[in-house]
């Protein structure tokens, strides 16, 4: 025999050699199919094959990092927005994951645009801006439902911006700003009636006490005494003005 046939031996020896041995990371599955028919899952580590019998599918069982496109969302207060989000997900069973669909990533990916859209759609804006928390928790749910049936685990989804128009913004300055200026009045309201009582309350107890209201006239005295003014006004007590205008009224009714 040649060397060159020799080397077609060889060369054919180790192809045939490298489609019977294949290595599996840690991480990794390998989905077998004898003569088309689904035999097993194995892996990790060395894998026996079988060249024209047996074929081996990869599937990488860490978590996949999926960016959701920006979407184009109605909110249900006929908003127009623009949405975009990310979802984090793994192949849990991967048997399901490569005979139920086609391409697994790309169905997740097809789901999750319209799972975005059907589900912001369904709150208003204020919603979409407040409420993230609750509103990733309703996609994630959803699409971990409808996943699982393709042996995938929606593990989180998180959306990451909500972009408006120039002219939802102005408008949303402006709410905020009425919102704070009522909110200032219902303050300054509250302030005006908590004095109102306060001041209601020392009248009556001065109004109760005789002492009490001496000592307010004349501490009123003394602060007018210390005012910087020629002129001075002394308030005059109702107690000695009340005799002075009974006489003036027993007079008048006298023949």
């Amino acid at each position: 025999m040649s060397l060159i046939s020799y080397a077609l031996i060889a060369f054919a020896v180790i192809a045939l050699l490298s489609q019977m041995f294949k290595i599996l990371q840690e991480y990794e599955r390998g989905v077998i199919f004898f003569l088309g028919r689904f035999q097993k899952v194995k892996g990790p580590g060395l894998i026996i094959l079988f060249p024209g019998l047996q074929k081996m599918v990869r599937v990488d069982l860490r978590v996949m990092v999926l960016d959701v496109p920006t979407q184009d969302v109605i909110s249900r207060d006929n908003v127009s927005v623009k949405v975009n989000a990310v979802v984090y997900f793994r192949v849990v069973d991967p048997e399901k994951a490569i005979i139920r669909v086609e391409n697994f990533f790309e169905a997740t990916s097809q789901l999750s645009q319209t799972t975005l859209r059907s589900v912001l759609g369904q709150h208003e804006l204020d919603d979409m801006l407040s409420e993230r928390e609750k509103l990733n928790d309703n996609i994630q749910n959803l699409l971990d439902q409808r996943t699982d049936n393709w042996g995938i685990k929606v593990a989180n989804v998180e959306i990451k911006h909500v972009d408006l128009d120039e002219s939802m913004i102005r408008a949303i300055a402006q709410q905020a700003e009425a919102e704070r200026s009522r909110r200032a009045k219902i303050i300054n309201a509250e302030g005006e009636k908590q004095a109102a009582r306060m001041i209601a309350e020392a009248a009556r107890t001065l109004a109760e006490e005789e002492q009490a209201l001496q000592l307010r006239y004349l501490q009123t005295l003394k602060e007018i005494a210390n005012e910087k003014t020629n002129t001075i006004v002394f308030p005059l007590p109702l107690d000695l003005v009340e005799p002075l205008v009974r006489i003036a009224k027993s007079a008048e009714s006298t023949p």
